[in-house]
């Protein structure tokens, strides 16, 4: 029947689904094999309105009846902008699982109407620490770690 094949066809879009290592078992980030990504860059320079064009071509996804989601990559070595000037850096804002963000994830949360984490938000920071933690664990089994494979392979699998 009809009703039965959009069911089978929901749990293999589940069943595709995988968690990154990374991620807490709590993450709401979960990666379908169809997954498609849109990426707007600009380099270091800010108040460029990359924000604001993320929301809105979120926004319009949604409406067109896709699942949306929101991440951002920051090029800081800080793991969150907590303790960032917010001279340099503007305002910081809190997420509701405590972390601690730059303003674009609440514009991200309110244009598309959903809740992020922490695990929303990468930073150069994050990742280093996410490598030399795995580094002090033995993880990579004597190698020299380096910035290409180590560091590229671990923002690879964190998004």
């Amino acid at each position: 029947s009809g009703s039965g094949s959009g069911r089978q066809r929901v749990q293999a879009a589940t069943m595709s689904s995988h968690r990154p290592s990374h991620l807490r078992a709590s993450s709401p980030i979960n990666v379908a094999k169809d997954t498609r990504f849109v990426f707007v860059t600009g380099g270091v320079v800010s108040g460029l309105g990359k924000g604001i064009t993320i929301s809105s071509i979120g926004r319009l996804l949604k409406a067109g009846g896709l699942s949306v989601t929101s991440i951002k990559i920051d090029p800081y070595l800080n793991t969150d902008a907590g303790t960032m000037s917010p001279f340099e850096h503007g305002e910081t804002f809190v997420l509701n699982d405590g972390g601690e963000t730059d303003l674009d994830l609440g514009n991200y949360e309110r244009f598309l109407d959903i809740e992020l984490t922490k695990d929303h938000n990468i930073t150069t920071g994050k990742v280093y620490s996410a490598v030399i933690e795995k580094e002090r664990r033995g993880d990579y089994l004597g190698k020299t770690v380096q910035v290409v494979p180590h560091i590229t392979d671990e923002i690879q699998n964190w998004i």
